[in-house]
């Protein structure tokens, strides 16, 4: 009679599955060559898509000691610093609405008005479509917020990374980039087609000896960083990549998705926390889902740029246009941020507060300035997700992030802060994460010592 698995061994077999799966322990295999599937098999099937098999195994194992799937839970309320599941109240630290601006009065107002003028959709691309003026005061207010002459909203974020560097780049040119770039920088210069090279993360000095030693084998040059990097909630030196885009003569590029509403006294963005003219930078590239409440994407600069994104750029010309009441909920919420600083200081406070008290604990936070975005990073991926699943059934709603988001022995959980979170929550919410660390690490060590002498 077979015997039920016990926890203890399906542990040991989702931990034993992650570090082969990255080949930790073993030696990776040499990829196997492509045969013609048997007769009664189809390659259509999909679950004989790459990586299917591993994505059922990991579920499986996860199932098998007791892990909760931490991924696509239904939030039956606005997710804000608080949130419901499954008819339950929780501490929430997933949600990217900074400022608290996700169902003000104003924002939703606005959304309504547009909504009742023209409808959910702006129903074709504006090429065929035409604009709506929503379109156009949007643009306008993000134009004037970074001093560019001119800006396009696109209907998603990763779309315009991807659409812009893929418009504006050709296999001539070079891109370089932050070795931490969002995954939307990379996959627009795969499309361009350019020479793509990387630089450790936040290190002008690397980037420098790449432009030194490559720049002169290319036409076309452009610099890519983050204004907060969202996975480690640290900011770059904008001063010093403004003064190697000059000497080596780049155009620079700033994606400031999590530094609008963040970065700066009054939340303007990475330009007004490092106390450099926003005027220095080429492309102010950002998103609308994030402070601003709404959904989508766009790229600040000059004039030329912008006719030209909007007369070529794929995910532009071939996509609908943004839904209205997106593009009125968006201008509002950016006008309100502008009206009321205060937002930004108490995001600013309670970002300090957790790091202080994280830091306190003895948790790790990595480089992170404590502001929106903070890692609490345990090692690899079977203690962050069941981290995050301990705290969970504490009525805490944090996200782990593992491999290949990023590197294994780096996985983490992220806390979003909001300004919205109460002094209260936050030192409540470090409390917890510590006892349930610790009890995590205990248990670890205990089992560990178990196996030892057992093998003695």
């Amino acid at each position: 009679m077979t015997q039920p698995s016990r926890p203890q061994d399906g542990r040991a077999a989702l931990a034993s599955f992650v570090t082969n799966r990255l080949g930790r322990t073993q030696a990776r295999p040499a990829p196997a060559e492509t045969k013609a599937p048997p007769a009664n098999e189809s390659a259509q099937d999909f679950e004989k898509l790459t990586g299917y098999r591993e994505l059922r195994l990991q579920r499986s194992a996860a199932d098998l000691i007791g892990l909760g799937n931490p991924f696509f839970r239904v939030h039956e309320t606005r997710a804000g610093a608080q949130t419901r599941i499954g008819g339950e109240a929780f501490s929430n630290y997933s949600s990217y609405d900074y400022l608290g601006l996700n169902g003000h009065p104003a924002v939703s107002g606005a959304a309504r008005k547009a909504i009742e003028a023209f409808g959910t959709s702006a129903s074709a691309s504006r090429i065929v479509a035409g604009e709506r003026p929503g379109h156009l005061k949007l643009e306008r207010a993000l134009a004037a917020h970074y001093g560019t002459d001119g800006c396009v909203i696109m209907v998603s974020g990763h779309a315009t990374n991807v659409t812009a560097i893929g418009a504006i780049l050709e296999a001539p040119d070079v891109i370089f980039h932050d070795a931490l770039i969002h995954n939307s920088v990379v996959t627009g210069a795969q499309l361009s087609g350019a020479q793509r090279r990387s630089f450790a993360h936040n290190d002008p000095a690397a980037l420098e000896k790449l432009l030194e030693a490559t720049r002169h084998e290319h036409r076309r040059a452009l610099i890519v960083i983050e204004g907060l990097y969202s996975m480690d909630g640290d900011a770059p030196d904008l001063a010093a990549f403004v003064e190697l885009k000059r000497r080596y003569d780049c155009w620079l590029m700033v994606d400031d998705a999590h530094g609008l509403g963040v970065l700066g006294r009054t939340g303007a963005g990475l330009h007004e926390h490092c106390g450099v003219d926003a005027s220095d930078v080429d492309i102010w590239m950002g998103t609308l889902s994030k402070t601003l409440s709404s959904c989508g994407g766009y790229i600040c600069g000059p004039s030329a740029l912008i006719e030209y994104l909007k007369c070529t750029a794929g995910g532009f010309v071939y996509s609908v246009g943004m839904s209205p009441p997106l593009a009125a909920a968006a201008e509002a919420a950016l006008s309100v941020m502008q009206a009321e600083p205060e937002r930004v200081e108490r995001l600013r406070r309670n970002g300090n507060q957790f790091l202080a008290l994280a830091k306190k604990h003895g948790l790790n936070t990595g480089s992170s300035l404590g502001l929106a975005v903070i890692p609490i990073i345990v090692g690899d991926s079977l203690k962050a997700v069941t981290l995050s699943d301990r705290l969970f059934k504490r009525g805490i709603n944090v996200q782990p992030i593992i491999h290949p988001a990023v590197p294994e022995r780096s996985s983490r959980l992220r806390f979003f802060m909001t300004s919205e979170h109460t002094p209260e929550q936050i030192a409540q919410t470090v409390t917890t994460v510590a006892e349930e660390l610790s009890a995590l690490e205990t248990g670890a060590t205990l089992i560990e010592q178990l196996m030892a002498r057992r093998g003695a």
